[in-house]
This record gives structure tokens, sequence and C-alpha cells, in this order.
């Protein structure tokens, strides 16, 4: 009788594990996201950061945040930060049963890599590492980033090599644990325009350092896509006037996927997302993998799409934070909602089979950068930092300081951040400066 009782159950559970192992994955082929069934993949995504921490623990919350941005059109979120000694299957399984996949921050609050006095060290590593162990299990991992915004204004750029030495480093970790080839890339800042508090525009960093970490001649070396947070289309813009016609250019041929990791200025309201159109339409989509607005939930900023009701005193329910619900069910802010499903509803782009693309896949990097006098300061050809090296010893580094760091010990590290959820929108500045060490940088340089 027993063995009765439990075959059902066994049944039931292989059929599970088949569906979830069904979940086509994402691969990045030349400058191109593909699904293993041969489809080109075309990013319709939203920035998700419910809380802090990681708002991939609460079950019941990502299903029903699933089904709203299944009715939204969306088929990706991007999300910041995470506990990677949490539990996630079940907020996994939820956003797979819809067709979402999950663009992930390895970085934390803690262990992101510095503008101004970057490192790349043991700590970051294992931290890194945990969070790819935890989400290389999920079928609907669709890539990692490494840094985001790390570099915002041009004295900054000395951060680009180890931006790039974690990328390197975690292609190898990854290739060594035999994971299957999440791509792994860096999401930069383009422009912040309409905002409250916004940064400069880096005309010194565009297109260096989008060039910058996909060139070289050693692929293990070489970022597998490269994303940008762009806000400069706002109110009634066009690809012209908006400065969309120069990414355009910046990109074309360009020998990795590349794609909008937020956008969506809100000044002037509403928010009419005119921009997705050229993103994912003709004038694009044949460069661009796709785009993601910025953000899900309603918050202080004031970019959501939904809201879990009204605002609340936040003594009296911590989980508010600063008096918006972190949890319920999705009410959708208007008519900002409403604009971008329609903007979705229209634009299905079927880009190209994998089986036709595969042959001309094979692109040449860009030239590496080279220095320049007020802008860029890093000689894209010199040796990257090794793991463990610190600015002052990058000055003086040897030729061998490009060697990979391969295999490391299996991380268990737990990168759980804290503060403010998401961040970019609510930084009010970036404090700059120590030049006398950059410029000991630019020695190394």
């Amino acid at each position: 009788m027993l063995s009765l009782a439990v075959s059902p159950l066994i049944a039931v559970l292989a059929a599970v594990e088949l569906a979830i192992a069904a979940t086509p994955v994402i691969s990045a082929v030349g400058s191109r996201f593909f699904t293993s069934d041969g489809d080109q993949f075309y990013i319709k995504g939203i920035a998700y950061q419910l809380i802090p921490t990681d708002p991939l623990v609460a079950t019941d919350q990502c299903k029903r945040d699933a089904k709203q941005m299944q009715d939204l059109g969306a088929n990706a979120i991007r999300v910041y930060h995470v506990d990677p000694n949490a539990e996630h299957k079940g907020c996994m399984d939820a956003f797979a049963d819809v067709g979402i996949y999950l663009f992930v921050d390895l970085d934390d609050f803690p262990t992101q890599i510095q503008p101004t006095t970057p490192s790349w060290n043991q700590s970051q590593f294992t931290a890194f590492s945990a969070v790819l162990d935890e989400f290389q299990k999920y079928a609907n991992t669709a890539g990692v980033f490494v840094g985001n915004e790390v570099l915002t204004t041009a004295d900054t750029s000395g951060a680009a090599p180890y931006v790039k030495a974690a990328v390197r480093d975690m292609k190898a970790y990854r290739d060594s644990k035999g994971y299957r080839k999440i791509p792994i890339g860096y999401s930069a800042e383009f422009f912040h325009a309409g905002l409250i508090a916004c940064s400069a525009d880096v005309p010194g960093l565009r297109p260096m350092l989008q060039n910058y970490l996909a060139c070289g001649d050693k692929d293990a070396e070489r970022a597998e896509f490269y994303s940008l947070n762009v806000y400069e289309w706002c109110g009634e813009s066009s690809y012209e006037g908006s400065g969309y016609s120069e990414l355009e250019k910046n990109a074309t041929g360009y020998n990795i996927p590349i794609f909008v990791s937020e956008t969506g200025c809100r000044e002037p309201r509403p928010r009419l997302f005119g921009d997705q159109a050229s993103i994912l339409g003709e004038e694009m989509a044949d460069t661009w993998s796709g785009t993601m607005v910025y953000e899900w939930i309603q918050e202080t900023n004031d970019y959501g799409l939904i809201s879990y009701g009204p605002m609340v005193d936040p003594k009296v329910s911590t989980e508010a934070l600063d008096g918006y619900p972190r949890s319920g069910t999705p009410t959708t802010v208007s008519p900002d909602y409403g604009n971008l499903k329609s903007q979705w509803a229209t634009l299905s782009p079927s880009g190209v089979k994998l089986s036709a693309y595969s042959a001309s896949a094979s692109m040449s990097p860009p030239a590496c950068p080279t220095s320049t006098e007020g802008g860029w300061i890093v000689n894209g050809n010199a040796p990257l930092p090794r793991l463990g090296q610190s600015l002052d010893n990058a000055a003086t580094a040897s030729s061998d300081a490009s060697t990979p760091t391969g295999s490391a010990p299996q991380a268990s590290a737990s990168a759980t951040g804290g503060g403010t959820t998401a961040g970019n929108k609510e930084i009010t500045g970036m404090v700059v400066g120590l030049l006398g060490v950059m410029l000991g940088f630019v020695t190394y340089l």
C-alpha cells in the first residue's frame, strides 16, 4: 500500500522537474541572445527590488507579481541585491511558469567595486561566487552583472580594469564548476535626465568603457554582454532628439549583446515609454537585445508601475520602509502601467534563428581604447589586475598581471546588503576624488 501511495507523488514530482528542465535557457552567441530553442531573445524587463536584501524569497508575493507582469507583457526582471543563502526556488519557479527570466547582480552594498578606491579581492570573489552558485541552478537565470554604474565620471575610469578582472575571474569560476555558460556582463551609466538628483553625462567614458569591456584578443577576459542605464528619452522625444541615434551608432558592429538595463524617464509626466518602439523596433532591434524599465514598485523616487496599496506610517509598519507597502496585491499605477503595456503589445521583434545566425556569429572585438587627456585614463591593452591586487600594487604590475585566477575554493559567504532598495535613483550624489591614487594607477596603465 505504501508503494502505491508514494508512486503518484513520485510521478508528479518527476513531471514538475521535467517542466522546469524544459524552460529554454538563454545564451549569448555573437552579438545576440538566443534561447536553447534557437530563437533570438529580446528583453522586455522590469527592475524588481521590493526590499533592500532580497525580493526573491517570498513565494506568494512572487506569484502575484509574476501574474501581473505577464499581463504587462514582461519576460525578464532585474534584481540588484539577493541573499545567496536564502531559498529562491519558489520565486524562481513562479517567474519561470510565466516565461520570465532573471538578470541578477552578483555584488551587494559591501562587496561592490568602488569607483574611486577600486578593488577586486578574495572577499568580493567569494561573495560573487556564492550568488552565482545559487542562481546557476535555475534555467530562467538569463545573465549576471559584475557591477552597476561603477564608473560615473571620467576620473573614475581607473576602476574599469577591476570590473573587467571580475568578469575574467567569474567566467573562469563558472567554467571550472561546470556550470552552463550563463552570460556575465556589466551595467553602465549613460545619463540620468529629468531626475531631481542626477549625475552628469560622461562623454569621456563613452564609448570607451563599452569597447574596453569587449576588446582584446583573450576571450577569457571579455564581457559577454554590456548594458546601459539610459534616461534620455523624456516625454515627447524622438530617436534623434533623445540621443538614441548616437547609442545605435556606438553599438553598430559591437561583438557582444548590448541592451538597455534601465530606462523610464519620469519628467515630464506622464511617462509615455516612446523609446520602446525604437529599441524593439526597426531602428535598433537589429543591434540591441531589448530593454528593462525602472521600476516595478512605487516608492519615494516615484518610478513605480504598481503599488501595494495606500501609504502607511513606517513607524507602525516597519516593512513599509519609506511608507510604501512592500507586499500585497499589485495595483497598477495609471497611466504609466497602461502606457508601457500598450507599447510592448505592439513590439515583438522576431530577430533571426540561431541556425541562420551562427555561421556569421563571430564578430571582431573593437579596438581597445587608449587614454585621453581629461577623459578616459586606461590603456585598454594593459594587463588586468590579479585577484587581490590593490591599486598601489597595480601601479607597478608586471606583465603576468592578466593571469586568470582560475577556479577558487567553494564560496560560502552571504551578501545580504542593506539600506534602501535598488538605490540608484535615490542616490543624491557620489564623492569622487583621491586624484593622487588615480594618478598612481595612470603610471601603471
